[in-house]
């Protein structure tokens, strides 16, 4: 009995190896490719949300926008049509998270610095403080390409609304007034059609090489 497993071992170890090999291709045959949800406002959790829009769910869409980036220059949807773009919040003066961030959507930029369809996208939400100057001194310091990434301020109220209506990222739920302070470590990943794909941590770098993954993913998607 011995003799026979030894003579057909070689034979067993072939045939071991070419099942695993069926197998595993069977199972990324069947295996659904996995897809990014479109996130609605009634998908998220409702401090995040404003209240005039959780009930939505279905065909929410960031709203137009008319803001001012580092460089002065007017930027509307329009610089983002047909792009996949990453979007958070910050201020220059914060010395909590908002470094942390910066440095992780520079990694971002970096990683992905050859890819025209993918830009980034940072509102101040303290535009009265971050003005177009500071916002260019800022830029330069952390080291933002203008042609990949705008820094923007604006209208407060505006930028607010986007934040908590459009985003659906900050738990502020102030009008955008003097007192308001929206404070978010969320990232938010925005597909071609201006819908919400993804909330990742910004200062959490595992969850940047998920957004990179993502913005993989969603590109596969589009094509």
């Amino acid at each position: 009995m011995l003799q026979f497993f030894a003579k057909y071992k070689f034979f067993a170890v072939v045939l071991f190896v070419l099942s695993a090999i069926i197998v595993s291709i069977i199972y990324s045959i069947l295996k659904p490719d996995r897809k990014l949800p479109v996130y609605e406002p009634d998908m998220v959790n409702t401090e995040l949300v404003d209240s005039t829009v959780q009930y939505i769910r279905k065909y929410h869409q960031i709203a137009d926008f008319n803001l001012t980036n580092q460089n002065g220059v007017s930027i509307t949807q329009q610089d983002y049509k047909d792009k996949i773009y990453v979007a958070d919040f910050f201020f220059t003066t914060c010395q909590t998270i908002c470094p942390i961030m910066t440095g992780h959507m520079k990694e971002i930029q970096d990683r992905l610095i050859d890819d025209q369809e993918v830009l980034l996208l940072s509102h101040t939400v303290t535009p009265k403080i971050d003005s177009v100057p500071r916002l260019k001194a800022y830029a330069q310091k952390k080291g933002v390409i203008d042609s990949k990434w705008n820094l923007v301020n604006g209208d407060k109220k505006q930028i607010y609304d986007l934040a908590r209506k459009s985003y659906l990222a900050a738990k502020s739920d102030g009008d955008g007034g003097p007192y308001d302070m929206v404070h978010t470590e969320n990232f938010v990943l925005v597909d071609t059609k201006r819908r919400i794909r993804g909330f990742y941590d910004g200062t959490n770098p595992e969850e940047i090489d998920r957004l990179i993954e993502d913005i993989i993913l969603l590109k596969k998607e589009g094509k």
